[in-house]
């Protein structure tokens, strides 16, 4: 057994420090440059891909029964691969017989063991890219990142923050009470960490590794075994994770079987199954509302972890950089064809229109001034190709074509050319009250809603995000006195506000060791990536304690 936690100390604490401060820092650049990571990266990362397409994927040792397989094709090629699989029973029983030695180990013992997995799988971006792009639908480029370094950075965070908590008051302790003329009563005291139990990440189609490594690392270090359930439309990029943290296990002399994959095909979906059986303490969940509530009501006495629907939202009540605000709201609107948890939907600003550095602009200026800088981004194929990715999934299109109907459509939706794509729908939502506007639209749909003034659309945009839920808001303001409204208004609500994005920067991005994504103060989910109240409750303290010898 190597000392993985001497070679990766420095990472681990400049990663905590990092985390106190909320400033920038990654160790795992998100450039995908041969000058950084080889100049072999991108071929041997290719070959390497190309080489598990169409053939079983070997996870060496993992309980198997049968192989299962039929990943999504949004980019047209199809990934024709096959997992081991078990039946939830089986997977659950190896589990538990893991569970002892990993609980047992000291917090430096696992969090060297996770850092050493990062790295390895930091080293394999290029691999990981082309999975989650494959199976996702995301751009390349956009897979790299998601994929690895920016899911690295994430599950780097997760440890960092349990390893803080496990770590925060000593481990042993001698304890005097004083009595006055008596001896004073004197005590050793021992705390040890104790892992709640078996935890189940459910992982997401759109973006497996980033919305999943959180919890399934934060579990990890925490002591807890863990079973992987992909999403059955993308299971290779955590496949390959599972892979590779069984393996730097195994060579620690840990049972591989810490880490499970419980991989599944459509329609035959073993989720339900698995929760079912009542044995996880810890469940992390991305995805819809409505499975959510399922879980809440079906795992138990589980700690449930979710990230759910929402409705993201911009309100726009005046500008000193008008085409700069617009260029900005069309690149968020386009980013990987609105399939993100932080793309915003819906776009409030006043009926009367707003003030601009270029002067008066009606509602309808506003609009058209959006409208026409998407239509500039995305008017090269190959560029709009790669900004908006494809559709990961056919009810995307539904959604698509019943939002045709709620409204005075804008710019209709066309295709990039390439794969199952879809550039945004934008439409001025109707009249009537109730629409697809008050309620998640997930995909490249997005609705402008007129409102009597500025405070009107502040007030409506933070009203959804308390009652419907929302991770992002935006607003463009020039009045101090509305953005001081805005700020409370959406903190009330619960959600993060961005204000005047202009630049290189969008909504829709998080950053790890800085962002909290997601607050937990909202219906869009209970946990926030990655605070305290997201990896202490994984763990308790236990004591013992005897008088010292005189």
């Amino acid at each position: 057994m190597t000392n993985l936690y001497d070679r990766h100390s420095a990472l681990l604490a400049r990663a905590a420090e990092a985390l106190r401060t909320r400033v920038f820092w990654t160790p795992f650049p998100e450039v995908p440059s041969g000058k950084i990571y080889g100049e072999s990266a991108m071929a041997d990362g290719t070959a390497a891909f190309e080489a598990l397409v169409g053939n079983a994927f070997d996870i060496p040792g993992h309980p198997e029964t049968r192989r299962v397989g039929r990943e999504n094709a949004p980019w047209g090629k199809s990934l024709s691969i096959s997992y081991p699989s078990a039946d939830p029973a089986t997977l659950i029983a190896a589990s538990i017989k893991a569970a002892d030695r990993w609980a047992s180990a000291d917090p430096e013992t696992r969090s060297g063991i996770l850092l050493e997995a990062l790295t390895r799988l930091n080293a394999m971006s290029f691999l990981i890219g082309h999975a989650t792009m494959h199976a996702t639908g995301q751009a390349f480029p956009m897979a790299f990142q998601a994929g690895g370094p920016h899911a690295q950075d994430r599950g780097l965070e997760a440890v960092a923050a349990a390893f803080a908590e496990m770590t925060r008051s000593a481990a042993a302790a001698t304890w005097e009470k004083p009595q006055g003329k008596r001896e004073p009563i004197t005590l050793e005291k021992r705390w040890r960490i104790v892992p709640r139990g078996i935890s189940l990440m459910i992982g997401c189609q759109t973006f497996p590794n980033w919305n999943g490594y959180p919890g399934l690392f934060a579990s990890l270090a925490t002591g807890n075994t863990l079973i992987v359930k992909p999403h059955p439309g993308a299971i290779l990029p955590l496949a390959l994770t599972v892979k590779v943290l069984r393996e730097v296990l195994a060579e620690e002399g840990f049972s591989p079987d810490v880490v499970l994959l419980a991989a599944d095909e459509p329609g035959a979906e073993i989720t339900k199954t698995l929760v079912e059986a009542g044995v996880f303490s810890i469940i992390d969940y991305t995805g819809s509302s409505v499975f959510a509530a399922w879980l809440r009501q079906n795992a138990g006495s589980a700690l449930v972890f979710t990230e759910e629907s929402g409705v993201n939202s911009i309100t726009i009540t005046g500008t000193d950089d008008f085409a700069g605000m617009c260029d900005n709201i069309a690149f968020s609107l386009s980013l990987y064809s609105g399939q993100m948890c932080t793309s915003p939907q819906n776009l409030y600003l006043p009926q009367g229109g707003i003030e601009t550095n270029e002067g008066h602009k009606s509602f309808d200026d506003v609009v058209g001034g959006i409208v026409a800088a998407v239509d500039r981004l995305l008017e090269d194929g190959t560029q709009a190709s790669s900004i908006c990715g494809a559709i990961a999934s056919p009810a995307t299109f539904e959604r698509i074509e019943k939002a045709r109907h709620a409204g005075r459509v804008v710019r209709e939706s066309r295709e990039t050319g390439l794969g199952a794509s879809a550039t945004p729908l934008l439409v001025v939502s109707g009249e009537h009250e109730d629409g697809p506007w008050n309620h998640e639209c997930f995909g490249p749909v997005s609705f402008f809603i007129a409102c009597a003034d500025a405070h009107a659309a502040i007030a409506r945009a933070a009203a959804i995000a308390r009652e419907k839920g929302a991770i992002t808001a935006a607003l463009y303001a020039t009045d101090g006195a509305l953005i001081d409204e805005a700020a409370t208004a959406f903190a009330r609500a619960g959600v993060n506000l961005s204000v005047n994005l202009t630049g290189n920067i969008y909504v829709n991005q998080s950053a790890a060791f800085s962002d909290y994504h997601v607050t937990g103060a909202n219906p869009s989910g209970n946990a926030s990536l990655t605070d305290t109240a997201f990896v202490a409750p994984r763990f308790r303290r236990v004591m013992i304690r005897w008088p010292k010898a005189a």
